[in-house]
Order: C-alpha cells, then sequence, then structure tokens
C-alpha cells in the first residue's frame, strides 16, 4: 500500500495527537472548595495547553488535501479495528463518503488518536520510528 500522505506527516500528526491527549494538571488550588466535592471529577486538569495543539492539529489536517484526510481517517479506522488492513479499499470509499470537514472533525474527536494511527500504520508494516522526534 502506497500512501497519499507523506509518512513524515502522519508522523507529525501522530506527535501532535499524543501532545494532545495529555492531560495538564493544575497547580491552583481553591481553598474555598474542598476538591471532593467538586461536580466534574476531572476539574482539576487543565485543557488550556491542549487547546494550541488541537488548533495546529486542525490546522495541518486543514492544509492537506481531502485525499490525505480521508487516508488518515481511513487509517484511524484500521488502527480501531473497525477495518481490517485487507479492506483499505472499503475504508477509503467509506473515508470519503464522509466528506473533508467530516472527517477532520472524527479524527479529531477520537479518543486515543495517536495509537491508533500508530496501530494503523503498523497494520501496513509501517513506522514512525526514526521519523521526527518518534524513537
Amino acid at each position: 500500500m502506497d500512501l497519499v500522505t507523506p509518512l513524515e506527516t502522519i508522523c507529525r500528526l501522530i506527535i501532535r495527537a499524543r501532545e494532545m491527549e495529555a492531560q495538564v494538571t493544575t497547580n491552583e488550588a481553591d481553598d474555598d472548595e474542598d476538591p471532593l466535592d467538586a461536580d466534574d471529577e476531572f476539574s482539576v486538569m487543565d485543557d488550556d495547553a491542549n487547546e494550541s495543539v488541537e488548533e495546529e492539529i486542525r490546522a495541518l489536517l486543514d492544509d492537506l488535501g481531502e485525499d490525505q484526510v480521508q487516508e488518515i481517517l481511513a487509517l484511524a479506522w484500521v488502527g480501531r479495528g473497525t477495518y481490517d488492513a485487507s479492506e483499505w479499499s472499503e475504508a477509503l470509499e467509506e473515508a470519503a463518503d464522509t466528506g473533508g470537514e467530516g472527517s477532520i472533525e472524527q479524527l479529531l474527536d477520537m479518543p486515543m488518536l495517536a495509537g491508533l494511527l500508530d496501530a494503523g500504520l503498523a497494520a501496513f508494516d509501517m513506522t514512525c520510528e526514526g521519523i521526527g522526534q518518534i524513537d
């Protein structure tokens, strides 16, 4: 299988997705509020740092051709197990049916996107090892 999207681009997306998935704990404590009484059990987590990374991922995806975004979505589906590597053509067809902005939104909404893309690459005996910051 030959990718339309450069492997370096996919690897850069994986790096940024890992950053987006990471949570940063806040150091600010509210003396008036008992953390155990908080309505949201994750209220001690700070997502501000992740917003800029998400914007960078969105910009990266926006800069790609529609066929490349669809290819990345199909790769994530293979990594998730929705499709097998032998069903690559079917995965690409469904990704094409999803459409441009819909594909981007699906990618951004995927939990563990970096791992899914890694697994998708591995299904085709590809890896980001030695490319950029991934070892």
